[in-house]
């Protein structure tokens, strides 16, 4: 098995020799494998796949997706390439509905399309790929200021509850609701972690806990059904967590089961906070209600590492995610501070201020 220091330290998705480079996520932790990504069909299946995942690093991943979109072709002019950016953002849309980081990376690759469109086909698909290149590196600082602000809620001899995984593999780098625990690491503090395995596809157990051991953060995987029981013990103070969108209002969207350890935290008077990048933010939405949520291949659940686990032919309902209500939400990290409620305001505010 190779050394996650290789990713969760370093990089997990970075571009080479004219081709996005990443880590087949599918595969961990058994098996640590590079794959070359050279053209838009191939970036649009290792997203749908979840061979790259995570809010942020799909937002990454979708930039370069755009650029890859471009390759191959003859332009008599900018305006050909900007057409050619929207129907690839267009079909770059169609592979996961609930991560706004994809949208808000289409957005990006479109304005920035737009707002050169005076320069030569060659020179704007070029810029094109400078944006792409940007957005890693904002997505690189931003984790680091998450975890910087977020290490605060972090405390000597504390036990943190993570559902998912919202390390350096659900970004290009760093992490988002791990980045506070690597960060309060690194400062010298020492604490220990609960990974819920997260069902069906076991993030959690997968990945979250190989991340967390590279760091030489100590941590413990239970069953999903296990977080209320270990709550109740005492054995939990504080329940961090990432999201793949935030409503105006507050409310979550993040892996399912998340609304379920909400409850939970709630019910024993256990903080429970978001960790996420002002793009995870969707401001275009007032509530939970409108965050579109994925469903996935019913296989994903009625089959455990490849043993059929339940009767052939049953119904299965597979959502992806869930909404946490803002009402149970203490705090959301972000780069620029932690959000308090009323969200409304506190996320305006976010956006009005420039990270340090």
């Amino acid at each position: 098995m190779a050394e996650l220091t290789r990713v969760s330290k370093n990089r997990t998705i970075w571009w080479e020799n004219d081709t996005a480079i990443l880590i087949d996520q599918t595969l961990l932790p058994g098996t640590y494998r590079e794959i070359s990504i050279r053209t838009v069909e191939e970036m649009w299946e290792a997203i749908r796949m979840l061979r790259v995942r995570g809010a942020p690093a799909i937002g990454v991943a979708t930039a370069y997706g755009v650029y890859l979109g471009l390759q191959g072709r003859t332009y008599s002019d900018s305006k050909a390439v900007i057409e050619r950016v929207n129907e690839v953002a267009d079909y770059l849309a169609t592979c996961r509905p609930t991560a706004v980081n994809l949208f808000w990376a289409l957005s990006r690759m479109r304005e920035a399309a737009e707002a050169h469109a005076s320069l030569s086909p060659t020179d704007l698909c070029a810029r094109l790929l400078e944006e792409a290149h940007i957005i890693l590196q904002e997505d690189n600082e931003t984790c680091r200021a998450i975890g910087r602000f977020g290490a605060e809620l972090i405390q000597d001899g504390m036990t943190v509850l993570t559902h998912c995984n919202a390390g350096g593999l659900a970004t290009a780098c760093y992490g988002t609701g791990l980045a506070p625990l690597f960060s309060a690491h690194e400062s010298g503090k020492r604490f220990h972690v609960y990974a819920d395995e997260t069902r069906p596809l076991l993030q959690g157990a997968r990945l979250t806990t190989w991340e967390l051991r590279q760091h030489r953060i100590p941590v413990t995987l239970i069953c999903d059904n296990m977080a209320a029981h270990c709550m109740k013990a005492g054995r939990i103070q504080l329940v961090l967590v990432g999201a793949d969108r935030i409503a105006s209002n507050g409310d979550t969207a993040n892996k399912i089961g998340t609304y379920s350890v909400a409850l939970a935290a709630q019910a024993h008077k256990i903080p429970f906070y978001i960790a996420a990048p002002r793009s995870t933010i969707d401001r275009s939405i007032p509530s939970g209600n409108e965050i579109p949520i994925e469903e996935r291949d019913p296989r994903e659940v009625v089959s455990f590492g490849g043993i059929l686990t339940a009767p052939e032919g049953i119904a299965v309902y597979n959502p992806a995610f869930d909404v946490t209500p803002a009402d149970l939400i203490a705090g959301i990290v972000t780069e620029v501070g932690i959000l308090r409620p009323p969200y409304k305001e506190s996320i305006l505010w976010a956006f009005s201020r420039t990270p340090a």
